[in-house]
C-alpha cells in the first residue's frame, strides 16, 4: 500500500521521508480555512480526526467560515501575507499566485492519473504543477418539486425541453397554485454561465480574451424578464447588492417554487432537509438553441507557499486524495468523485445512507456533465481559467442591479465589459 507522499515500508510501519527527521518530535499545528455545510463538516472533522493516527504529532485547526469569507477575504489575507496552511477553495485557477505546489512531496504520476482532468484548473494555463486536490467534481442542475407539478395538474417538460418550456411549464404551476415564484437560480454568475452558454454565450473569443457576447445578452434578457413578471422571485437576484451570493434553498424547501437551479453539491443538503416533506427531483437541465449547458466547477484543497510546513501540509492533501479515503469522502458527502479511477469503479452512495433518488440525481448529474463537454465545451474552457471569477462576479453584480433597476440591460452589459477588461489588463 502506497500514498504518493505517505508511504508503508515493508515491516507496516508508515514512513515520511520529510517527517522523519529528529526535530519531528514537535507538534506542528496547521490552520486550516475550511467552507463546509451542516452535511459536510462532520464528514471533515472525522477523517481529520482519522489523519491523527497516521500523524500522531501533527494538529490541524479547523477554522470553518462561510463561502463569502473564503472568496472575499481569503484573497486579502494571502496578499498580505497573514493566510492559513490549508483552505478550501473554489476561485481555482484565480489563486494559483499563491499556492503551494506538491509535486516535490508527492507522487506527481499517481496524481496524474487519478485527477489529470482537473489538475489543470488550478493551474491558471502553466504547463505543470500539482496545486490541489479536487475535494468535488460539481455540475449545476435544476432541482424540482414534482409534488406541486401533480397538484397543480401540469406536466413535468420531457428531457430535451427549452427554458422557454420550463418557464411556460413553472409558471403554470405557479399560478395554478398561487405560489411565490414559479421559479429560482442561485445568484451566481456560474449558475448563470451554462444557461447562457446554451444560447451560444462563448465566453471567451478566438483571441483567447473574455467576452460578452449575443448569446450572453439573449439569456440575460431571458432572466430580466423573468423577473419583471414575477415568475423568479425579487429576494434572490435583485435583492442583494455587488457579488453578494444568495442560495434559493429555503424557497424550495418550503415549496414556494417548483423549479430551482443549483447543483450536485446541494444533495446531500436537499436529501436531508426535505426528506419525505415532498417527492423532488434532479431533471435534466433545459436547452438552449445551442445546446444544453451545464458549468461544471466545485471546490479543491490548497496550501500556500508561504506555510512554514510544506511536507506537512503535502502529506494531509495527499492522504486526503488517496484512493481509500478519497473514495471514504466522495461517498459520505455525496460528490461526484474527481478521481478517474473511482470514476470507472463506482461509489456505493447507498452505504453511507444515500437514497435511490439520489444515486439516481448523482447518475443524471453526470449525464448533463457528459453533455454539456459535447455541446457547450466553452464551460470546462472557462472553469479552468484564472479569470473566470471575475466574469462571474461582475455577471451578478451587474445583472443584479439591472433587475433593481440602476440599469438598462445594455448598460448592465457595457459594465460588465468594463469589469473584465479591466481584469485583463
Amino acid at each position: 500500500m502506497q500514498f504518493s507522499g505517505l508511504k508503508v515500508s515493508t515491516g507496516g510501519a508508515f514512513l515520511l521521508a520529510a517527517m522523519s527527521t529528529a526535530g519531528y518530535a514537535q507538534t506542528v499545528e496547521l490552520e486550516f480555512m475550511l467552507n463546509a455545510g451542516p452535511t459536510t463538516m462532520p464528514v471533515w472533522q472525522d477523517l481529520i480526526d482519522q489523519y491523527k493516527d497516521v500523524a500522531p504529532d501533527v494538529t490541524i485547526n479547523v477554522n470553518q467560515v462561510g463561502y463569502n469569507v473564503i472568496r472575499d477575504q481569503l484573497p486579502i489575507q494571502l496578499e498580505a501575507g497573514t493566510g492559513p496552511d490549508l483552505a478550501t477553495v473554489t476561485n481555482l485557477g484565480g489563486l494559483n499566485p499563491y499556492y503551494l505546489d506538491l509535486t516535490p512531496y508527492v507522487d506527481a504520476e499517481q496524481w496524474e492519473r487519478n485527477y489529470g482532468d482537473t489538475l489543470r484548473w488550478y493551474r491558471a494555463g502553466k504547463t505543470g504543477g500539482i496545486y490541489g486536490w479536487q475535494t468535488d467534481l460539481s455540475v449545476s442542475g435544476p432541482y424540482i418539486n414534482r409534488t406541486l407539478f401533480e397538484e397543480a395538474g401540469v406536466e413535468i417538460p420531457e428531457p430535451g425541453a427549452t427554458w422557454d418550456d420550463w418557464a411556460d411549464a413553472t409558471g403554470a404551476v405557479q399560478g395554478e397554485l398561487g405560489l411565490y415564484a414559479g421559479m429560482v437560480m442561485d445568484r451566481s454568475g456560474h449558475r448563470f454561465a451554462g444557461p447562457a452558454m446554451s444560447y451560444g454565450a462563448q465566453y471567451v473569443d478566438e483571441n483567447g480574451n473574455l467576452v460578452v457576447d449575443e448569446g450572453f445578452r439573449a439569456f440575460s434578457q431571458r432572466m430580466l424578464d423573468w423577473h419583471e413578471t414575477g415568475l423568479m422571485p425579487p429576494d434572490i437576484w435583485p435583492a442583494v447588492s455587488g457579488q453578494t451570493y444568495a442560495d434559493g434553498n429555503s424557497l424550495f424547501f418550503a415549496e414556494d417554487v417548483p423549479f430551482y437551479m443549483s447543483g450536485s453539491w446541494n444533495l446531500s443538503t436537499v436529501e436531508n432537509t426535505v426528506g419525505d416533506g415532498f417527492d423532488w427531483a434532479v431533471a435534466l437541465v433545459p436547452c438552449g438553441p445551442e445546446g444544453c449547458g451545464v458549468m461544471p466547477g466545485g471546490g479543491g484543497l490548497v496550501s500556500f507557499a508561504d506555510t512554514e510546513h510544506p511536507e506537512e501540509v503535502a502529506a494531509f492533501i495527499d492522504w486526503m486524495a488517496s484512493n481509500p479515503v478519497a473514495r471514504q469522502f466522495y461517498t459520505r458527502t455525496f460528490q461526484i468523485p474527481a478521481n478517474q479511477k473511482l470514476q470507472e469503479e463506482g461509489l456505493d452512495y447507498g452505504s453511507a445512507g444515500a437514497s435511490e433518488k439520489v444515486q439516481d440525481a448523482l447518475n443524471l448529474f453526470g449525464e448533463m456533465a457528459a453533455t454539456s463537454a459535447r455541446e457547450t465545451p466553452q464551460a470546462f474552457r472557462i472553469q479552468g481559467d484564472n479569470r473566470s471569477s471575475a466574469m462571474f462576479s461582475a455577471t451578478a453584480d451587474y445583472l443584479g442591479a439591472a433587475m433593481n433597476g440602476e440599469f438598462t440591460l445594455d448598460e448592465a452589459l457595457d459594465k460588465i465589459r468594463e469589469a473584465i477588461a479591466q481584469n485583463e489588463n
